[in-house]
């Protein structure tokens, strides 16, 4: 048990802290009890959360050597759009538990080391205060039980040059999280977000009505309503949190662009299917170019390789970056990106990959 109160944020970063794994250590100084068992923890028995990270030990790098490296980059290209790396931060709502700047601090972070981020719907920042001129942003929306609520939102990020509509489709119920019960956890009272309250109101129930399959489920996002957002704007839409085959197919179908493969961190939906695993599967059936990028689970540049070579178009982080959050703020979420993109870099070089195209399954082996 760590002694409270937490250690308040750092203006410096110490020189032993070298790797994801040495911020996750810091971190836990620097939060609550409550709030670290809040970002740490998952649904249920949390086999989701450790599997997440366990996924990448299956695979082994085969590296070609003797390559002309001269002209190496990490720049990715995704739904027309450039980026410098195939890093991109995770949408993460409620950042002001972790430090006092928020997403302000993460973004800035993001901007300077070229990193796309995704604003969450449960931003404690609103979206109008990031950099409109910056175009390495997207919006993460949750359902607002409404389509006119969630249009509201997409407008506003259409006007404020957000590059694409991320819907999350896995959590349409909060997962059952005992390590969070078992703290009481509670997000701050008075936290304020300006995009949405916390909490989506619910229809009325009648005595006879099933809470859940009457309750939540009956304003949950359905497929329709999927088609009505990309009916409405002309930004591409991607749905985060698809695992099934059939699922991304039917995406595909209707007219979304990208998919995020992702179980949520572990947070909603205990033992299922590592994202990984479902990218294989995921990638068998759609189009050759379609982006899919993998969520969950990427703590060192090796995984990222890893994930690219599976197939993904780019990978996101979350619980790393928001370690550098608690950390250090801006300077901690710069340096995580930092440390990851580098031994990406390094990585590619030891692969004998000058570019991410390059980067495919000859270069792994499964066990």
């Amino acid at each position: 048990m760590i002694n409270k109160p937490p250690l308040t944020a750092l203006t410096q970063i110490p020189p032993h802290l070298q790797t994801i794994a040495d911020y996750e250590q810091q971190a836990e100084l620097h939060l609550p009890e409550n709030t670290w068992h809040y970002l740490q923890g998952g649904a249920m028995d949390e086999k989701s959360v450790r599997n997440n990270l366990s996924q990448f030990d299956e695979i082994q790098l085969v590296p070609r050597l003797l390559n002309d490296l001269t002209q190496g980059s990490t720049q990715v290209e995704i739904l027309g759009q450039t980026f410098p790396h195939p890093i991109f931060l995770a949408p993460i709502g409620h950042q002001q538990q972790f430090h006092p700047e928020a997403e302000a601090a993460t973004a800035l972070a993001a901007e300077v080391l070229g990193s796309n981020i995704l604003l969450s719907t449960f931003t404690n920042t609103d979206m109008r205060q990031l950099k409109k001129e910056n175009p390495l942003k997207w919006f993460q929306l949750y359902w607002q039980g409404d389509r006119e609520k969630s249009l509201a939102l997409v407008r506003l990020a259409e006007q404020h040059n957000f590059k694409a509509i991320v819907i999350t489709v896995d959590s349409p119920h909060t997962g059952i999280r005992d390590r969070e019960r078992r703290v009481h956890f509670q997000l701050p009272e008075g936290m304020q977000h300006p995009h949405t309250p916390t909490h989506i109101p619910l229809p009325e129930l009648r005595a006879d009505q099933h809470p859940v399959f009457e309750g939540l489920m009956q304003i949950a996002p359905k497929w329709a309503d999927i088609e009505f957002v990309i009916a409405n704007t002309d930004l591409p839409v991607i749905l985060k949190g698809v695992l099934h085959p059939l699922d991304a197919k039917k995406a595909v179908e209707i007219g979304v662009k990208g998919l995020i493969i992702s179980n949520h961190g572990g947070r909603v939906l205990d033992t299922t299917i590592c994202p990984l695993h479902a990218l294989q599967n995921i990638k068998a059936i759609v189009p050759n170019e379609f982006p899919l990028l993998l969520d969950g689970g990427i703590r060192r540049g090796t995984d990222v390789f890893k994930a690219l070579a599976m197939g993904a178009s780019a990978i996101l982080i979350g619980r790393p970056y928001i370690y550098g959050l608690a950390v250090a703020g801006a300077l901690g979420v710069a340096h995580v990106i930092k440390i990851l993109k580098e031994e990406f870099e390094i990585t590619m070089a030891l692969m004998g990959t000058s570019t991410i195209p390059e980067i495919n399954k000859d270069y792994i082996s499964q066990k």
